[in-house]
């Protein structure tokens, strides 16, 4: 998730775990064990794809932080302020703070690798936006009140009911993603269309309108859903791919570390003589956010290199076309797209 809503759920787990001990002090100390996880997009891993697939993985490990929260504990132990908290208390409220990070990133489509080292899969439920205002802004209102408000006999009620209403969202979201799975699989099953791989986002800052892609042998399907669609208004557009050119297994080891973290979910696109690989999982078709040239073609021979990210960000001009499909099944956002 974007980081203002990872400080105030850090501060909000913070209050909860601390709270009674330290009072408002706690709201910094989960802002800031809150931001912690997310200090990793500092580190060069070794280039754009490294930093793209490495981003979410040592500094979101349950088990790493299950391992530092007792150091942090004994570090800010140290200070006077702090003594009024255990050391076992100190080191559950850390590793909550840090943990619920983790657990939430792992509700976006990005990938998080929770269980690191053990294993390098990216979790990733893919049931909220990386920016989704219904989730963060009751956690920053109550963020604000608990900071600037005279609340106290209160405090607590209204932080834990706000912790509770983002949970129940949260489990919406899951709630929403298998209706829209269902609607989109009979959609797809209606059309006779084989596929090898599927995932379900939604669009962002919402829940309503879910964008899925279906990638078959020849290309992909884009598709759009509105929890408010019937099957028939579900729609969906074909877009050829090459991902033929990268067939042979680990050409490289940037090309393989793409093709593992995105799941299969991935494009291959020819751009003048460049080769250039997409996440398909995020963005849309012609703006991908995450997009990288991987080889140059020149007489059917590929070189290899390069690597670099491309910046192809969605226009904002066309969000208003997204939040008018949640409603009217007949605007076809493949419209929208511009190719290049």
């Amino acid at each position: 998730m974007d980081s203002l809503t990872q400080v105030v759920l850090g501060s909000a787990v913070a209050y909860a775990t601390l709270g009674n001990k330290l009072g408002r002090k706690s709201l910094l100390v989960g802002a800031a064990f809150g931001t912690l996880p997310d200090l990793d997009v500092l580190i060069n891993f070794g280039g754009d794809v490294e930093n793209f697939v490495y981003h979410r993985s040592f500094s979101h490990s349950l088990f790493i932080q299950l391992l530092v929260s007792p150091i942090f504990a004994w570090f800010l132990l140290k200070m006077n302020w702090a003594k009024k908290v255990s050391v076992t208390r100190w080191s559950v409220a850390i590793f909550l703070i840090l943990g619920t990070h983790s657990l939430l990133d792992s509700f976006t489509v990005y990938g998080t690798q929770l269980l690191w080292p053990l294993s390098t899969y990216p979790f990733g439920i893919s049931s909220i936006f990386i920016i989704d205002p219904v989730y963060s802004l009751p956690l920053v209102l109550s963020c604000v009140a608990l900071c600037f408000l005279r609340i106290q006999p209160y405090a607590q009620r209204v932080n834990s009911a706000v912790l509770l209403i983002s949970s129940l969202y949260l489990m919406w979201g899951l709630a929403a993603k298998w209706h829209i799975n269902d609607k989109i699989y009979q959609a797809l099953d209606t059309q006779n269309i084989i596929f090898t791989h599927f995932e379900s986002t939604p669009t962002p800052f919402n829940t309503l309108l879910w964008r899925g892609v279906a990638v078959t042998e020849q290309g992909h399907y884009e598709i759009y859903a509105s929890v408010f669609d019937t099957i028939e208004n579900v729609g969906m557009q074909f877009y050829p791919t090459e991902n033929a050119l990268l067939a042979k297994p680990a050409e490289t080891k940037q090309i393989s570390l793409l093709q593992n973290f995105t799941k299969g979910l991935y494009g291959v696109y020819k751009q003048n003589e460049q080769v250039i690989i997409s996440d398909l999982r995020m963005g849309l078709e012609g703006y991908y956010v995450f997009s990288f040239v991987v080889a140059e073609q020149h007489n059917q021979q590929l070189i290899f290199g390069q690597y670099q990210k491309l910046n192809n960000r969605f226009p904002l001009d066309k969000f208003a076309l997204i939040f008018a499909r949640i409603t009217d099944p007949s605007i076809d956002l493949s419209t929208a797209v511009i190719h290049k």
